[in-house]
C-alpha cells in the first residue's frame, strides 16, 4: 500500500502531465519543439502508450516469470482489427471497439491455453510461432483486408472529430495518458490481489506453488489474458497516433518491449512505465539527432557512434544491465544507499 507521503511525487507528476499541453516550454535536444507543439505532444503520447504496453508485458515477464516472444500479436490485434472493422466492413467505432474487447479476451484465452501447456524456452518458442503466424497473415493480405506491406489507409469518418487532425493532438495525448494511468491502476490492483501473490510465487518457484496445493496453470493463463488484453488497447492508440504499419506484427516488436522492461526494472510497477517511456523517447530523438548537421560536423570518433542510434541504445542497455541490474527504477534506492554509506563512513571517522 502506497503511503500518502510516497504518493505525493506520482500525483504531482500526473498533474504536470495533465497540464503539459498548455505549457509552451522549449527543451532543446530532448524535444524537437515546444511542449505544446503537435509534434512533441504526438511523441509524448507515443511514449505514454509504450509505457502502458511495457507494463502489460511486465505482468507476464516481471511478475509471473513468463518469457513470451508473442506479445506483439495482441498489440497488432488492437491495430488491425478496429482498422479493418471501420474501413473495410464500414462498422461504427463503438461496434469496432466492442469487437476488439471480445477478441482481445478470446484470442489470448485460446492461444494462451495452448502455449501454457509447456514451460520455459518451449513456451517462448510457441508464443513466437503464434506471433509469426499473425505476421504471415498480415503479409499475405487475405481478402485484401490487411493491406500487406502497405498497411491500411484508415477511414476517419467513423472516428470522433476530437481525435482527427493535427490541431487535436492534445486530445490524443490525453487519451494516451489515460491509457497509461488505467494500465497502471489495473496492474496495481491485479498485483496486489491474491492472484498477484500467486504470480510472484510462480515466478520464484513454480514447483513450490504446486506443493502447497495450487495449480499454477489457471493463474498463468489469467496473467496471459490480462496482459494481452491491455496490450491490445495500446495497439488501438497506436492506430490513432501512427496508423496501420506491418512492423507491429514482428517478433522484433516484442523484443523491444522486453528491452523496455529490463531497462526500467522488472517487477517494479513504475519500472516498466519508466523503461517504456524512456526507450521510446530516446529511440525517436536519437534517430532525429543522427541526421542533424551539427552531428555530421563532429570528428569521426563522435560522429560515427552518434549517427547510429541503435548502437547508442544498445550500449545504454548493456551499461544499465551491467552496472544497475535493477534498471532505471533502482537508481533512487542506489543513490540513497550511497548517501547513507558515505554519511556512516564520515560519522565513523
Amino acid at each position: 500500500m502506497m503511503t500518502p507521503r510516497r504518493a505525493v511525487v506520482p500525483v504531482l507528476l500526473l498533474a504536470l502531465l495533465i497540464v503539459l499541453p498548455f505549457l509552451s516550454v522549449d527543451i532543446p535536444v530532448l524535444f524537437g519543439g515546444p511542449l505544446d507543439s503537435p509534434g512533441t505532444l504526438n511523441l509524448l503520447a507515443l511514449c505514454l502508450v509504450f509505457a502502458g504496453v511495457a507494463l502489460s508485458y511486465d505482468l507476464l515477464f516481471g511478475y509471473t516469470g513468463l518469457l513470451s516472444f508473442g506479445h506483439a500479436l495482441y498489440f497488432a490485434l488492437g491495430v488491425y482489427l478496429p482498422a479493418i472493422a471501420v474501413t473495410e466492413w464500414e462498422w461504427s467505432l463503438p461496434a469496432a471497439l466492442a469487437l476488439l474487447a471480445v477478441v482481445a479476451i478470446a484470442l489470448p484465452l485460446v492461444l494462451g491455453a495452448v502455449s501454457l501447456r509447456v514451460t520455459g524456452i518451449a513456451f517462448a518458442m510457441v508464443t513466437l510461432a503464434f506471433a509469426q503466424a499473425g505476421n504471415v497473415i498480415v503479409q499475405t493480405n487475405p481478402g485484401g483486408l490487411t493491406g500487406g506491406d502497405e498497411g491500411i489507409i484508415l477511414n476517419f469518418d467513423p472516428l470522433p472529430d476530437f481525435v482527427v487532425g493535427i490541431v487535436n493532438t492534445k486530445y490524443l495525448y490525453w487519451l494516451a495518458l489515460g491509457y497509461a494511468v488505467a494500465v497502471f491502476l489495473i496492474a496495481r490492483a491485479a498485483i496486489g490481489s491474491s492472484a498477484g501473490h500467486v504470480w510472484r510465487a510462480i515466478r520464484d518457484n513454480e514447483r513450490r506453488v504446486e506443493v502447497i496445493g495450487l495449480r499454477p496453470y489457471p493463474y498463468k493463463l489469467l496473467a496471459f489474458v490480462l496482459a494481452s488484453f491491455l496490450a491490445a488497447w495500446g495497439g488501438f492508440l497506436w492506430l490513432l497516433l501512427i496508423g496501420v504499419t506491418p512492423e507491429v506484427t514482428t517478433a522484433t516488436f516484442t523484443l523491444t518491449l522486453l528491452v523496455m522492461v529490463v531497462l526500467g526494472g522488472t517487477g517494479t510497477r513504475f519500472g516498466a512505465l519508466v523503461g517504456g517511456f524512456a526507450y521510446t523517447l530516446l529511440d525517436n530523438r536519437l534517430r532525429n539527432l543522427a541526421g542533424e548537421e551539427r552531428i555530421q560536423d563532429l570528428p569521426d570518433v563522435l560522429r560515427v557512434p552518434l549517427s547510429e542510434p541503435l548502437f547508442l541504445l544498445g550500449a545504454l542497455f548493456v551499461a544499465i544491465v551491467f552496472f544497475a541490474p535493477g534498471g532505471i527504477s533502482s537508481f533512487p534506492a542506489r543513490l540513497r544507499s550511497l548517501v547513507y554509506r558515505r554519511a556512516a563512513k564520515e560519522s565513523a571517522s
